[in-house]
């Protein structure tokens, strides 16, 4: 089923509805076999934006190209893509292989194929021997199964995915994760992906793109854009921060209350900064740290029992909170003092993150 992906060229694409603005001169290119994720909160026009790339939606302005093809006024049976619904879009009164072959039939390929491509794309997503089971004797997992190896089976270039993991239980989500990171390199399609769970896209993506109020914000790789954020919006967003507001010394530190904290990047000019604390990069100070770590502290007000983790709520002297995660085994706990007592954190340089304000 390997015939490799499509590039795909989005130019100024906007979509405006009367004054609102969904969508606002976005332009993104996709490599052909690129993962890239589409990520922001609900309003940010990432499912917008993957309408317009199937057809489903007509932008008010720019255009959308397929390698070579202009595909913007294409109707979406014309632009041979593969699609994976929320909400899956399976027949319930048709067999789990009658669903299957379903966009072989609407493409009326030979009726003689059909078998054969049918098995191979279930055993390709774990479902081998499934042709006759209905839909209702189905677990959700397996329904978004049978939706992926739907989408896949008449070869597409490009897979389109509108948050099809949503509807799973944690435990199953995070699995399915990895089963469509695996699938992907071994299909060799292009996959545009829409969540707004930060997680599944760091876990699955080559590149993810964050939306904001129509407009795409910052496109880069997952640990580039978790370690360099644009701005305190992107920071907020990818992984777990804490935004305190700081003013620039010079060109690499900047004034946390009492405390000069040292950074290895270069500080943003402005007079809105802040400092974006990840709550994996803190470190409990014992003493016997490199002299070079910025050091805080501050008092205990919480600590919160998340199964693998304790997440350690502080208040430093001005007021200011943070938190950070520690494991939640015995000698990790057994470090933190009770609520109310002083705790100093450190923080490397190499991790002290300062970005601009994020305009409202």
């Amino acid at each position: 089923m390997d015939k490799g992906g499509e590039s795909v060229d989005i130019r100024s694409a906007s979509k405006h509805y009367d004054a609102v603005r969904a969508l606002d001169n976005v332009s993104l290119n996709v490599a052909p076999r690129e993962f890239v994720s589409l990520l922001g909160p609900s309003g940010s026009g990432k499912t917008t934006l993957l309408g317009i790339l199937g057809g489903f939606i007509p932008s008010s302005s720019g255009s959308i190209h397929f390698g070579d093809r202009d595909v913007t006024l294409l109707p979406p049976h014309k632009r041979d893509i593969g699609v994976v619904f929320q909400n899956y879009a399976l027949f319930p009164h048709m067999s789990v292989g009658e669903n299957v072959a379903f966009p072989l039939r609407a493409r009326r390929l030979p009726k003689a194929d059909w078998p054969d491509k049918v098995r191979a794309a279930l055993a390709m997503v774990g479902l081998a021997g499934y042709e006759s089971r209905g839909i209702s004797q189905l677990s959700g997992g397996q329904r978004q199964r049978v939706a992926l190896a739907r989408a896949m089976i008449f070869e597409p270039r490009l897979i389109l995915m509108d948050e099809p993991l949503s509807a799973l239980d944690k435990q199953l989500r995070e699995a399915m994760q990895i089963e469509l990171r695996e699938l992907h390199k071994r299909i060799g399609a292009t996959i545009i992906y829409v969540t707004h769970d930060q997680r599944e896209a760091l876990t699955m993506s080559d590149r993810v793109a964050i939306l904001k109020d129509g407009k795409l914000v910052q496109i880069d790789k997952p640990q580039r854009l978790h370690d360099h954020p644009a701005d305190s919006f992107v920071a907020s967003f990818i992984g777990e921060a804490s935004l305190l507001p700081v003013r620039r010394a010079d060109a690499c530190s900047v004034v946390l209350g009492p405390a000069i904290l040292r950074s290895t990047r270069p500080i943003p000019d402005g007079d809105e900064l802040m400092l974006a604390v990840h709550s994996e990069k803190l470190l409990i100070d014992d003493g016997a740290g490199d002299a070079a770590r910025n050091r805080l502290t501050g008092k205990v007000t919480d600590v919160v029992y998340q199964g693998e983790s304790l997440r350690v709520f502080l208040q430093l002297a001005d007021g200011t909170g943070l938190s950070l995660r520690q494991p939640s085994h015995f000698e990790a706990a057994r470090r933190i003092p009770p609520l109310g007592g002083e705790l100093t954190v450190t923080l490397h340089p190499e991790d002290t993150i300062v970005v601009p304000k994020a305009r409202p």
